[in-house]
Protein backbone atom coordinates (compact mmCIF):
# COMPACT_ATOMS: atom_id res chain seq x y z
CA UNK A 1 0.00 0.00 0.00
CA UNK A 2 1.06 2.81 -1.34
CA UNK A 3 0.14 6.41 0.60
CA UNK A 4 0.63 9.88 -1.61
CA UNK A 5 0.01 13.30 0.02
CA UNK A 6 -3.11 14.66 -1.57
CA UNK A 7 -2.88 18.39 -3.69
CA UNK A 8 -5.70 20.05 -4.77
CA UNK A 9 -5.50 18.25 -8.21
CA UNK A 10 -6.92 15.56 -6.20
CA UNK A 11 -9.91 17.04 -4.78
CA UNK A 12 -12.66 15.68 -6.40
CA UNK A 13 -10.93 12.07 -6.51
CA UNK A 14 -11.19 12.27 -2.78
CA UNK A 15 -14.85 13.64 -2.74
CA UNK A 16 -15.85 10.74 -4.87
CA UNK A 17 -13.94 8.32 -2.98
CA UNK A 18 -15.52 9.45 0.35
CA UNK A 19 -19.48 9.98 -1.31
CA UNK A 20 -19.02 6.26 -2.34
CA UNK A 21 -18.12 5.38 1.27
CA UNK A 22 -21.16 7.33 2.35
CA UNK A 23 -23.23 5.06 -0.23
CA UNK A 24 -21.78 1.81 1.03
CA UNK A 25 -22.51 3.01 5.00
CA UNK A 26 -25.67 3.87 3.91
CA UNK A 27 -26.66 0.37 1.99
CA UNK A 28 -25.13 -1.31 5.03
CA UNK A 29 -28.05 0.92 7.75
CA UNK A 30 -25.03 2.89 9.24
CA UNK A 31 -25.93 6.27 9.02
CA UNK A 32 -22.67 7.87 9.15
CA UNK A 33 -21.45 10.37 6.98
CA UNK A 34 -25.19 10.97 5.62
CA UNK A 35 -25.00 14.57 6.03
CA UNK A 36 -22.66 17.37 5.92
CA UNK A 37 -19.56 15.38 7.02
CA UNK A 38 -17.52 14.99 5.86
CA UNK A 39 -17.92 18.56 3.56
CA UNK A 40 -16.25 20.06 1.21
CA UNK A 41 -14.66 22.43 3.16
CA UNK A 42 -13.39 20.18 5.46
CA UNK A 43 -11.58 18.33 2.51
CA UNK A 44 -10.49 21.34 1.13
CA UNK A 45 -8.72 22.02 4.62
CA UNK A 46 -7.21 18.61 4.93
CA UNK A 47 -5.57 19.11 1.83
CA UNK A 48 -4.58 22.73 2.79
CA UNK A 49 -3.10 21.43 6.11
CA UNK A 50 -1.41 18.77 4.54
CA UNK A 51 -3.06 15.33 5.90
CA UNK A 52 -4.85 14.55 3.59
CA UNK A 53 -3.71 11.34 1.45
CA UNK A 54 -4.90 9.08 -1.52
CA UNK A 55 -3.63 4.98 -0.98
CA UNK A 56 -2.42 3.12 -3.68
CA UNK A 57 -2.40 -0.35 -4.55
CA UNK A 58 0.71 -2.18 -5.68
CA UNK A 59 -0.39 -2.28 -9.09
CA UNK A 60 -1.19 1.84 -8.30
CA UNK A 61 -4.46 1.84 -8.70
CA UNK A 62 -6.00 4.57 -6.62
CA UNK A 63 -8.09 2.63 -4.00
CA UNK A 64 -8.86 5.02 -0.92
CA UNK A 65 -8.19 7.89 0.57
CA UNK A 66 -7.54 8.78 4.56
CA UNK A 67 -6.52 11.93 6.59
CA UNK A 68 -3.87 11.98 9.10
CA UNK A 69 -4.72 15.08 11.81
CA UNK A 70 -1.82 16.44 14.15
CA UNK A 71 -3.04 17.33 17.41
CA UNK A 72 -4.71 19.52 18.66
CA UNK A 73 -7.96 17.67 17.27
CA UNK A 74 -11.23 19.65 18.94
CA UNK A 75 -13.54 16.81 17.63
CA UNK A 76 -11.96 14.79 21.02
CA UNK A 77 -12.37 18.44 23.36
CA UNK A 78 -15.90 16.41 25.39
CA UNK A 79 -14.41 12.60 25.57
CA UNK A 80 -16.36 10.75 27.76
CA UNK A 81 -14.13 8.33 28.68
CA UNK A 82 -10.43 8.22 29.67
CA UNK A 83 -7.11 8.73 27.29
CA UNK A 84 -4.54 6.12 27.64
CA UNK A 85 -1.86 8.72 27.10
CA UNK A 86 -2.65 11.69 28.31
CA UNK A 87 -0.45 13.91 26.42
CA UNK A 88 -0.71 16.67 23.57
CA UNK A 89 1.74 14.34 21.14
CA UNK A 90 -0.74 12.35 19.13
CA UNK A 91 -2.07 12.18 15.58
CA UNK A 92 -5.80 10.94 14.76
CA UNK A 93 -6.53 9.23 11.44
CA UNK A 94 -10.07 10.72 10.44
CA UNK A 95 -11.94 10.19 7.02
CA UNK A 96 -10.97 6.27 6.22
CA UNK A 97 -12.41 5.33 2.97
CA UNK A 98 -12.06 2.63 0.44
CA UNK A 99 -13.56 2.73 -2.79
CA UNK A 100 -16.35 0.63 -3.67
CA UNK A 101 -14.66 -0.85 -6.77
CA UNK A 102 -12.06 -2.47 -4.18
CA UNK A 103 -14.28 -3.47 -1.16
CA UNK A 104 -13.16 -6.91 0.35
CA UNK A 105 -9.69 -7.09 -0.99
CA UNK A 106 -8.64 -6.05 2.52
CA UNK A 107 -7.49 -2.92 1.59
CA UNK A 108 -8.77 -1.26 4.68
CA UNK A 109 -6.53 -3.25 6.68
CA UNK A 110 -3.11 -2.70 4.40
CA UNK A 111 -4.12 0.86 4.72
CA UNK A 112 -4.28 0.80 8.23
CA UNK A 113 -1.22 -0.79 9.00
CA UNK A 114 0.39 1.32 6.86
CA UNK A 115 -0.44 4.25 8.31
CA UNK A 116 0.24 2.62 11.78
CA UNK A 117 3.69 1.15 10.76
CA UNK A 118 4.48 5.04 9.19
CA UNK A 119 3.54 6.47 12.54
CA UNK A 120 5.47 4.11 14.39
CA UNK A 121 8.64 4.69 12.85
CA UNK A 122 8.44 8.24 11.59
CA UNK A 123 6.56 9.70 14.43
CA UNK A 124 9.06 10.87 16.92
CA UNK A 125 6.98 13.32 18.99
CA UNK A 126 3.85 10.77 18.69
CA UNK A 127 2.90 9.04 22.14
CA UNK A 128 -0.31 7.98 20.75
CA UNK A 129 -2.78 7.38 17.44
CA UNK A 130 -6.36 8.21 18.53
CA UNK A 131 -9.24 6.82 16.00
CA UNK A 132 -13.40 7.18 16.00
CA UNK A 133 -15.86 5.66 14.26
CA UNK A 134 -20.07 5.91 14.27
CA UNK A 135 -21.50 3.60 17.16
CA UNK A 136 -23.45 1.27 14.19
CA UNK A 137 -20.48 0.92 11.80
CA UNK A 138 -19.16 -2.65 13.10
CA UNK A 139 -17.37 -3.14 10.32
CA UNK A 140 -14.87 -0.19 11.14
CA UNK A 141 -15.10 -0.87 15.02
CA UNK A 142 -13.72 -4.58 13.94
CA UNK A 143 -10.56 -3.13 11.69
CA UNK A 144 -10.27 -0.92 14.32
CA UNK A 145 -10.04 -3.44 17.31
CA UNK A 146 -8.51 -5.77 14.82
CA UNK A 147 -5.31 -2.95 14.75
CA UNK A 148 -4.90 -3.66 18.21
CA UNK A 149 -6.49 -0.34 19.18
CA UNK A 150 -8.03 0.05 22.82
CA UNK A 151 -11.59 1.69 23.09
CA UNK A 152 -11.45 4.63 25.51
CA UNK A 153 -14.67 6.34 25.34
CA UNK A 154 -17.45 7.93 23.27
CA UNK A 155 -18.31 11.36 21.96
CA UNK A 156 -21.94 12.71 21.47
CA UNK A 157 -22.99 15.11 18.49
CA UNK A 158 -19.71 15.97 17.43
CA UNK A 159 -20.29 15.31 13.85
CA UNK A 160 -23.95 14.86 14.09
CA UNK A 161 -26.36 15.99 16.37
CA UNK A 162 -27.37 12.94 18.53
CA UNK A 163 -24.74 10.95 16.79
CA UNK A 164 -22.53 8.16 18.84
CA UNK A 165 -18.88 8.01 18.25
CA UNK A 166 -16.65 5.30 19.64
CA UNK A 167 -12.97 6.76 20.41
CA UNK A 168 -10.22 4.47 20.17
CA UNK A 169 -6.15 4.98 20.98
CA UNK A 170 -3.08 3.02 20.19
CA UNK A 171 -0.13 3.90 22.34
CA UNK A 172 2.89 4.02 20.02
Amino acid sequence: MQLRKATMADFDQIITILKDGANQLAERGVNQWQGDYPSTEQIKEDIKNGSAYLASSADHETVGAISIVNAPDHAYDNLNGNWLCDTDKYVVIHRVAIHSNYAGKGYATELLKSVINFIKDHGNNIDSIRIDTHEDNKAMQHLIDKMGFTKVGTLHGVYRPDEISYVYELKK
